[in-house]
């Protein structure tokens, strides 16, 4: 009787055997109307009844409650689900109304059911020993297999070896027993090939009022996403030019490597080619891409068992040796000079270049990452000092030569800014006249912390830094001014400054000239430069061109410190030059050095021949003058007649200045 007065009781107070029901997270009254979103009438629940309702989760389900309206115990069943954070909600019907309850159960899980047919991922529903209970469109486009032919089948033997099976029994018979979600990855063979999925695997209780608990597996196939992943792991650990590690990698390799030492020593063996730059520049980048993998190559050739090679960047490289000592790698950097001495051809192109090498130990020089690349790079930069094409192992008194050059880089530059630099003339001195016709230009760095500082403190760290330019920029106009100053008082001295091999490379070192010749108004031109046989040993040809477009510009071109450089007389007969100056070392004490004396004759012999005038510099003493005058050198330049003097100093000197009699 009770169950029969639930449909109507119902239909009395609502007009319809399947009211709306709605319960909030902040109540426990029941709302129930006929109207969706309306309340016509609000029951107590109990505290139980509310739990019950508020269990259900976003997936349409059914409970049953009994509760009370006007008196009247009613036997309710809740169809519904969590429609947001605040609220629950549904249709109720009397128990008794099979009818109702299964139109409402339908209308609620046929959308659920959509969902999880189309649903783009794989969905497989498995109860608690592993029966197939759903498996959806996508799992069937994946392994060619049927809903209906899976269904209530065991999924461990459908899909999985023995050997996974087993272990996948034991963790879902866990998961199972605790209820607990969780993730895997799984490769699984499907009609496509091997693919990987990750699963989100997820217990849920299936609402009927029975303790039944299913597994609802949903698979995302992440193939592609891994693979994508994996090349950017290797993108981002491998040089795309040499295919080697690059910086990123290796650095890796030798955290690992220090961890995992043992006592035994980690060696690094820093690479940087010589003239890479120049090959670029000649060539083309692309040349140069073509060079670095050639020379990948054969360093790689050089190598033995657990030594790895990596491209740091630019023309740099770095081998990482484990259980090395110092001799094995001193051995190992001749190996790699000795084969890079050998040419590369690339195409019709045959390149020589060659590597300076820094060699660092752990723990002896570092035991970290940073430590030991830092003392590998000094080492390295030590060895380039040296004169390139060979091997240094650190000591910790480089990086007192690495403070000195931190310390010069920066404050020079600021020097530079500052106004900080000042120059200073030397006169030379005509050899049968006794006159001052010419003076050569000698920059200093007058520094507020530490001084007058002489060019051979800072000129090379210039060069190295890249500063030399604008360094040598600054002493041409300074000397360019002071000479035009000059010539409006009278004097027509010419001035002579240094060049550097680096300026000699650069077409803008003519430009700049022909520059200040007309921002000064200097007609003639009176200034002269001064390079070192390096210049010419470097690049011949290209030093030729641009010494015979400064000659046309009317300055004339010296050879600084003759002597000490490698330049042979056939390559001095193809240099157009104006003079050759005499290396001090030659000069000093030549009047008591019969060798010296023999050499300098066959210097200015040689000078004769090839129509240069000769410039003996670092003249100090009377019988060292009196030798350079019974040779027949041009002109003498040193401390005996007189020091580098600022221009007001000149200035006066000169007029005191009186030629000696005797060198008429």
């Amino acid at each position: 009787m009770f169950a029969d007065q639930g449909p109507m009781l119902l239909n009395a107070h609502f007009g319809t055997n399947s009211p709306y029901w709605r319960l909030t997270f902040d109540s426990n009254a029941l709302a129930l109307s006929a109207v969706k979103g309306k309340t016509h009438m609000a029951v107590a629940l109990s505290a139980m009844q509310a739990a019950k309702i508020r269990r259900l989760s976003g997936i349409t389900a059914s409970l049953d409650i009994t509760i009370t309206i006007s008196g009247e115990p009613i036997h309710l069943h809740l169809v519904g689900r969590r429609i947001n954070n605040l609220e629950w909600a549904g249709t109720a019907s009397a128990f008794s109304d099979t009818q109702s309850v299964a139109r409402d159960l339908v209308h609620g899980l046929s959308f659920a059911e959509q969902v999880v047919s189309e649903a783009n991922s794989v969905i497989v529903i498995v109860d608690q020993h592993g029966r197939i209970q759903r498996f959806n469109r996508l799992s069937e486009e994946y392994t060619g297999l049927p809903e209906h032919d899976v269904i209530g089948k065991n999924v461990f033997q459908l899909f999985m070896s023995p050997e996974e099976a087993s272990a996948s029994r034991r963790n879902i018979a866990g998961f199972f027993r605790n209820g607990s979600s969780y993730e895997v990855e799984r490769w699984i063979k499907t009609v496509k090939g091997e693919r990987l999925f990750l699963f989100r695997n997820k217990f849920v209780h299936s609402g009927s009022g029975k303790n039944e608990v299913f597994l609802i597996c949903s698979g995302t196939d992440i193939t592609e996403e891994r693979r994508a992943q994996e090349r950017l792991r290797v993108l981002a650990n491998t040089d795309l030019i040499t295919g080697l590690p690059n910086r990123n990698a290796i650095q890796d390799k030798i955290t690992q490597s220090i961890a995992a030492r043992d006592g035994s020593n980690v060696g690094l063996v820093y690479l940087d080619l010589d003239n890479f730059k120049k090959v670029n520049d000649a060539y083309g980048h692309m040349f140069g891409d073509r060079l670095l993998v050639e020379v990948s190559l054969a360093v790689l050739g050089c190598l033995a068992e657990g030594q790895t090679l990596a491209r740091l960047g630019g023309d740099e490289f770095l081998v990482l040796a484990q259980q090395a000592d110092r001799e094995m790698l001193q051995h190992l950097a001749q190996r790699i000079i000795d084969r890079l001495k050998t040419p590369f051809r690339i195409g019709l192109i045959e390149v020589y270049t060659g590597c300076s090498i820094g060699i660092a130990l752990c723990p002896e020089h570092g035991n970290d990452l940073d430590s030991l690349i830092r003392s590998a790079d000094t080492a390295m930069y030590v060895a380039k000092e040296h004169g390139k094409r060979t091997y240094t192992v650190f000591s910790p008194e480089m990086n007192k030569r690495v403070a000195e050059y931190m310390w010069l880089d920066t404050n020079l530059r600021k020097g530079l800014e500052q106004n900080q630099l000042v120059v200073y003339y030397q006169p030379k001195i005509e050899t049968i006249s006794g006159k001052v016709c010419s003076v050569e230009a000698l920059v200093r760095w007058d520094s507020p912390e530490r001084g007058l500082i002489p060019p051979l403190q800072f000129i090379s760290y210039a060069e190295e830094s890249g500063l030399i330019g604008p360094l040598g920029r600054w002493v041409l106009q300074t000397a360019a001014k002071q000479a035009a100053h000059w010539q409006r008082q009278g004097l027509q001295l010419r001035v002579a400054v240094n060049l550097s091999a680096r300026q000699l490379v650069d077409d803008s070192i003519v430009e700049d000239l022909a520059q200040v010749l007309l921002q000064n108004q200097l007609a003639p031109c009176l200034l002269d430069f001064e390079l070192t046989e390096s210049s010419l040993i470097e690049d011949e040809k290209r030093a030729r061109e641009v010494i015979a477009r400064l000659r046309e510009l009317g300055a004339q071109v010296h050879l600084d410190d003759f002597g000490t450089g490698y330049s042979s007389l056939a390559q001095l007969a193809r240099i157009p030059l104006d003079a050759i100056k005499l290396d001090k070392s030659f000069v000093r004490g030549v009047n008591d050095n019969p060798v010296s004396q023999s050499l300098v004759r066959a210097i200015v012999a040689a000078a004769e021949a090839l129509k240069f005038r000769v410039i003996a510099e670092g003249v100090e003493t009377e019988s060292e003058n009196r030798f350079l005058d019974e040779i027949g050198v041009d002109e003498k330049q040193g401390f005996l007649f007189a020091r580098p003097m600022l221009p007001e100093q000149l200035e006066h000197w000169l007029q005191s200045y009186r030629p000696p009699s005797s060198s008429a």
